[in-house]
Formats: structure tokens, C-alpha cells, sequence
């Protein structure tokens, strides 16, 4: 597989693309990678971050923004320490559809939502402003921004399934053919183009130049979802950052991978994602309670099983980082709140004892210039209230951080729970190793 991954690179963009270095332009503020770990203003980088996937839709001024809440926000992250934010540029689709987020972005092939456009441009001037970084993710493969399911339905393949509604396996299934669909990919090649080539209304700033930017991510959990689809998922995944690299020599490339679990559990397919030259870190993402490590009645029993799991794994992928001198970043993980309630007034004892755990480990690896080079735990719900009897998302509720198609409050860590002094202690920990 690796010697298919160069050959694909050489053959769609040529051999300088393979080889062209990232963080061209001048300027310290940009994120780079030397020698295996990310370097910011001459000093190694290091952080624990947050998922925010909805701060684009937070700071537009169309349905669902208000960016008096989206600046709180902002303020309320920096005051703990959070500079490193995972954000979602934008949905695709039709909106009303269940278990979707809305507004999208992309309403249709290559017509966009400009109110959208115009909340990612404002949310990345006001993250200018704070000193604090994104890493944008383009794709999905999963229903609640839409993504591969509404490539394909655009390319042909017919009314994409709705989890919900048509079952897990019948979504499943339908999606996989994204891998060979030469005209879906075409789709999402053109997005990319737009969304790179843009100029920043509020900064002026091409988004190729906007040092606010860490990384662009191919997708959320790209999978390929198939056996027999591990091939053409390389030359995908090589392709588009093949293709990102060519219009935009200055920033970070990432895949947004689960790992091993999100790679058909198979991790020299994992290996061979993140083995060519223009992806430049490592992803992981860790769900103990997705992933049965726990469940609703053992949150708190079953902790040190969580806890032992996460260094498997870490350890694991950690391995393949260091073969190819590379960062690995623990993006996406949360753990549900006592109980498994989702109010805000709900104890998150047990979350705190697992996120301080994985909050030691990036401290303990800035301390001694390791490899896991940071976290972004899902996610910050912030100062949003869910009114009484509200589960799932539904139109005019706040966005919690909690995706449409999952109870609101669940991961979320709002503003009033204690996980925030555990984040602000991990970061002040950080910031003394840093000086």
C-alpha cells in the first residue's frame, strides 16, 4: 500500500507535491512540524484543546448565529487555556432532514449558504484576535453534517439513508461506495477548492495566509467502510491532500482518523494513511462508551478499564507516529456525564477522573518531548441551556457540542462543570513547562 501511495501522489499532482515542505511562508506564528513535534513561534506546541464544530454557525448572522455567544465563548476558553480549536467548516445539504445539523453550508453542488461563509470568516478574525488556532475539517463520514452520504446522493447514487430512520447498516452500506465513486470525490475536490481559495472579509487575509489556521482535515472519521475498499480509501485520502498541499504550501494537512478503529481495524491500513509526505500528523480519536470499554450503569466501575484501554491504544498508534517522525494528536474523546444525564445541573465525576487522566498524560509527554503532542476533547457546550424535555437537538434549541443525532449533554462540558477547573489546571501545567 505504501508504494501505491506514492505512485497515486506522483501520478495526480507530481513529484514536487509529494515533497513540498509545509509552512513556506514567512511568519512564526504559523504551526509547523520539526523533528517529529509541532513548533509555534520557536517553541514546541503543545495543548489541550476543544472540539467547537458549530463556531461557524455560531458566528454567522443568519439562523443559528449570535455572535455575542460566540465571542463568550471564545473568551471563556482562553481564560482556561484553550487555544487549539477542532472546527467544522460547514454541512452539506438540504436542511430539515433529522439527525442533521442546520444550517449547512453547502446547500447544493458548489452553492453555498454565504451567511455561513461569512460566520467561518468572522469566527477565524475574532480567533485571529485571541491567538488561538483551528484545525478545519472538510468532509464527514458520518450523516450529521452530511458528507459522503450527500456526495453520492449528488452524484447519482439515489436518496441518501438516514440512520435513524433506515438503520445503521443500510447507511453503512450506501457509503461505502464513496470510495469508488469518481464523481462524489469530483464533488468534494471542488468544495475543497472553494473553501481554500477563499479571501477573509474581515482580515482581508487569504485563508492560505491566515496563521489562525493549524491544519486543514480531510474529514471527520474518514472510513472506507469496506475490505475491499482499503485501496481506493489510500488513494483518496493521498489525493485530497495532495491536491490541499498544491493550493496551500503554508499550513498543516491531517486525516481526522480514528485510528485503528476507524481504519477496518487494521493498522498498516493506518500506517499507509499517514505514511506519505503532505500528511504531516497523526489522529486518534477515543469513545469509551461508543466503543464498550463502559456503559450507562458502569461509568464510574468501569473507569480503570477506560483508563487502561486509552494507553493501549495510544501506546499503539503512538508507535507508528514515532516510525515516521511524526505528532500525534488525541482529537475527539469524551466520556458521558454521571449518570448518563444531560442536564447541566448533572455531576461529572466520573468524566473528571477520565479526562484529568488523559489531561496527565499530554502533560507528562510536553514535559518530556514526546510524541502525543495534544487533545481536543468533544466537546464545549459552553454557556448553552436545553430546555426541559429536549433529548435530541431540534430547531431553535442552542448548539451543546452534542451533534444533532446524539442526546444534548451528553459529551458536552458546559461552563458550570467542574471538568472546566480540570482543563484549566492541565493547560496552567502546560504553559509552565512551555516557559
Amino acid at each position: 500500500m505504501k508504494f501505491f501511495c506514492l505512485l497515486s501522489l506522483l501520478f495526480i499532482f507530481g513529484l514536487s507535491s509529494c515533497s513540498q515542505s509545509q509552512n513556506t511562508l514567512a511568519g512564526s506564528n504559523f504551526v509547523s512540524v520539526e523533528n517529529g513535534h509541532f513548533v509555534c513561534k520557536g517553541h514546541p506546541y503543545y495543548f489541550v484543546g476543544a472540539n467547537f464544530w458549530y463556531g461557524a454557525i455560531l458566528g454567522s448572522t443568519g439562523e443559528g448565529g449570535n455572535r455575542d455567544r460566540l465571542n463568550l465563548e471564545l473568551d471563556s476558553l482562553k481564560s482556561i487555556g484553550v487555544d487549539n480549536l477542532r472546527i467544522l467548516v460547514g454541512g452539506d445539504g438540504e436542511n430539515g432532514l433529522p439527525s442533521r445539523i442546520r444550517p449547512t453550508l453547502q446547500m447544493e453542488p458548489g452553492v453555498y449558504n454565504d451567511t455561513i461563509f461569512d460566520g467561518l470568516d468572522y469566527l477565524m478574525s475574532e480567533l485571529g484576535k485571541r491567538d488561538m488556532k483551528a484545525v478545519l475539517y472538510l468532509n464527514n463520514a458520518w450523516e450529521w453534517s452530511g458528507g459522503y452520504s450527500v456526495y453520492l446522493q449528488w452524484a447519482g447514487y439515489g436518496k441518501a439513508p438516514i440512520p435513524s430512520v433506515d438503520g445503521w447498516p443500510t447507511y453503512m452500506d450506501y457509503v461505502a461506495q464513496y470510495m469508488k465513486s469518481d464523481k462524489a470525490q469530483e464533488l468534494f475536490a471542488n468544495h475543497v477548492k472553494s473553501v481554500l481559495t477563499r479571501t477573509n472579509r474581515y482580515t482581508g487575509k487569504l485563508y492560505i495566509e491566515d496563521p489562525a489556521i493549524m491544519s486543514w482535515q480531510i474529514a471527520n472519521e474518514p472510513r472506507c467502510f469496506s475490505d475491499d475498499n482499503k485501496e481506493a480509501f489510500v488513494k483518496w485520502i493521498n489525493s485530497v491532500a495532495a491536491q490541499i498541499r498544491n493550493l496551500d504550501p503554508n499550513h498543516l494537512i491531517s486525516v481526522g482518523s480514528e485510528g485503528k478503529h476507524g481504519c477496518e481495524q487494521d493498522m498498516d491500513l493506518y500506517e499507509t494513511i499517514h505514511s506519505c509526505q503532505n500528511v504531516d500528523y497523526m489522529n486518534i480519536h477515543i469513545w469509551p462508551y461508543n466503543w464498550g470499554w463502559t456503559s450507562e450503569e458502569t461509568l464510574s466501575k468501569n473507569l480503570d478499564k477506560a483508563k487502561k484501554n486509552t494507553i493501549k491504544y495510544i501506546e499503539a498508534h503512538k508507535k507508528v507516529a514515532e516510525k515516521y517522525s511524526k505528532p500525534i494528536v488525541l482529537e475527539e474523546f469524551g466520556y458521558p456525564r454521571d449518570g448518563f444525564l444531560f442536564s447541566r445541573e448533572s455531576t461529572t465525576s466520573a468524566r473528571d477522573s477520565y479526562y484529568g487522566f488523559v489531561f496527565d498524560y499530554v502533560v507528562e509527554e510536553a514535559a518530556h518531548n514526546g510524541s502525543l503532542a495534544g487533545c481536543n476533547f468533544w466537546a464545549w457546550g459552553g454557556s448553552a441551556k436545553v430546555s426541559d424535555g429536549v433529548v435530541y437537538w431540534e430547531l431553535g434549541q442552542p448548539y451543546t457540542g452534542d451533534p444533532a443525532q446524539e442526546q444534548q449533554g451528553l459529551n458536552s462540558v458546559f461552563d458550570t462543570d467542574s471538568t472546566v477547573t480540570i482543563i484549566r489546571n492541565a493547560n496552567r501545567r502546560l504553559q509552565e513547562i512551555a516557559k
